[in-house]
C-alpha cells in the first residue's frame, strides 16, 4: 500500500468514529511513518485498538491537550485522554519552541494514552534541528531482577538528532524490556516460538511460548538491571514529574475490559537546540564521529549500521514503492475497513 494511501485510510477510519480532521491527520502521519520504518508492531496494526477505545470512551474523540503550567524552559500538559499521537506531537512541538528560545525545552504530559512509537516524536525534534528525547511509562508488563510477575511497564525511550545538513537523522527507539510485548503478540498470531530470554512464566522461568506472556507472563528487562534502572528513570520523568499515573496505577490500553476507562499514561519530551554547539556545528561533529564508526573493520559478511539507518532506508523505499504489510497487519486493516465501510481492496497488498 502506498504511504499516502495508508495515511488516508487511517484518517478516514478515525473520521468514521468522530475524530476531527486535524487530530486524525496527525495520528495518520505518525502511524504511517512508523509502518514505513518497518516497525509494524506500532503502526496501523494498533488502530483497531485505538478505535475500540474511542468507541467505548476510554479515549476522548474531541479532547484537546491543554497547557497546565509553564516556566522558562518547561511546560506541563494534560492530554485529556486524547489520542496519544495528538498529545505527543503537541508536546514535542511545544518543547521545540521552548528550546529554540532557551536552548532546551522539557514538556511533560499526564492523563495520556499509548503514544505508539516514541521515535516519531524524537524524530520530529531532529527534523527541526534539535536533539529530541521522548519517553512514556506504561502498564506493568515487565518483571525486574529478583522478582517474578509484571512489576513495571517496559517504558519506551527514544532519542533522535540531526546527523548532517542533508537531513539525515540518528535515531534510537527502544522498549526497556528485552523486546516489546507487541513482538510476542505478533509471534503468537503467526504461531512462532520466541527466544527464551524474551519473557518468563508465572514462576519466573524462561519460556519460548509467546502465548505464556499473553496469558499473564512477563517480559524481561533489557540487559537485566540496566533496563530495570532505565524503566525507573522513565517513571521519574514521565510519571512522578508530570503528575501522571505510575507503576501499577497505569491502565492497560489493550485490555478489552478496560476500553472505557482512561489509562492515565505519562510522557516526557525533551528538545535541545543543537545551535548551542561550537562554531563548527553539532551535525558536522557528529557526522565525523559516525563516519569513523562506519569506517571501522567489518567481519566477514557483516555490515555496520547506525541507529535508525535501517529504518530510514526502509522509509525511503516505502515512499518510492509502497509498504508491503505483514499478513497479520494486512488482515487487521481489512477487518477494520470492513467494519467501518471503507474500501481498501484496490490499494492493499500483503505478504505472509
Amino acid at each position: 500500500i502506498a504511504v499516502a494511501d495508508l495515511e488516508r485510510f487511517i484518517a478516514a477510519a478515525l473520521a468514521k468514529v468522530g475524530v476531527a480532521e486535524a487530530p486524525a491527520r496527525t495520528t495518520a502521519r505518525v502511524l504511517a511513518m512508523t509502518d514505513a520504518w518497518g516497525v509494524f508492531t506500532h503502526g496501523v496494526k494498533n488502530l483497531n485498538g485505538y478505535i475500540a477505545r474511542l468507541r467505548a470512551g476510554g479515549l476522548v474523540k474531541d479532547a484537546v491537550p491543554k497547557l497546565i503550567r509553564e516556566g522558562g524552559s518547561w511546560a506541563l500538559m494534560d492530554a485529556g485522554s486524547s489520542l496519544g499521537m495528538v498529545s505527543s506531537t503537541a508536546a514535542m512541538e511545544r518543547a521545540i519552541v521552548i528550546a529554540k528560545r532557551n536552548g532546551i525545552g522539557f514538556v511533560g504530559v499526564r492523563n495520556g494514552c499509548h503514544i505508539g512509537a516514541a521515535g516519531a516524536y524524537a524524530h520530529l525534534a531532529a527534523e527541526r534541528g534539535c536533539f529530541g528525547i521522548a519517553m512514556q511509562n506504561d502498564a506493568p508488563s515487565m518483571t525486574v531482577p529478583g522478582g517474578k510477575g509484571r512489576i513495571l511497564g517496559n517504558n519506551p525511550f527514544a532519542f533522535a538528532c540531526p546527523l548532517d545538513e542533508a537531513k539525515s537523522v540518528l535515531m534510537l527507539d527502544m522498549a526497556l524490556s528485552t523486546v516489546a510485548g507487541g513482538k510476542l503478540m505478533a509471534a503468537h498470531t503467526l504461531g512462532k516460538r520466541v527466544p527464551g530470554d524474551w519473557s518468563i512464566d508465572a514462576d519466573g522461568e524462561p519460556t519460548t511460548d509467546p502465548g505464556v506472556f499473553i496469558g499473564g507472563g512477563a517480559l524481561t528487562p533489557m540487559a537485566g538491571h540496566k533496563g530495570y534502572g532505565l524503566a525507573l528513570m522513565v517513571e521519574a520523568l514521565a510519571g512522578a514529574l508530570t503528575g501522571a499515573a505510575m507503576g501499577g496505577h497505569v491502565g492497560s490500553w489493550v485490555d478489552p475490559a478496560l476500553r472505557g476507562t482512561p489509562t492515565g499514561h505519562g510522557s516526557a519530551f525533551i528538545a535541545i537546540d543543537t545551535a548551542i554547539a561550537p562554531a563548527n556545528g553539532f551535525a558536522a561533529r557528529l557526522r565525523a564521529l559516525t563516519d569513523e564508526v562506519l569506517a571501522a573493520p567489518v567481519k566477514t559478511g557483516g555490515r555496520i549500521l547506525l541507529p535508525g539507518q535501517l529504518e530510514a532506508e526502509k522509509r525511503t523505499r516505502a515512499l518510492a514503492e509502497g509498504i508491503v504489510l505483514p499478513g497479520d497487519v494486512a488482515a487487521n486493516v481489512r477487518a477494520l475497513a470492513a467494519d467501518l465501510g471503507i474500501d481498501v481492496a484496490t490499494s492493499l497488498r500483503s505478504e505472509a
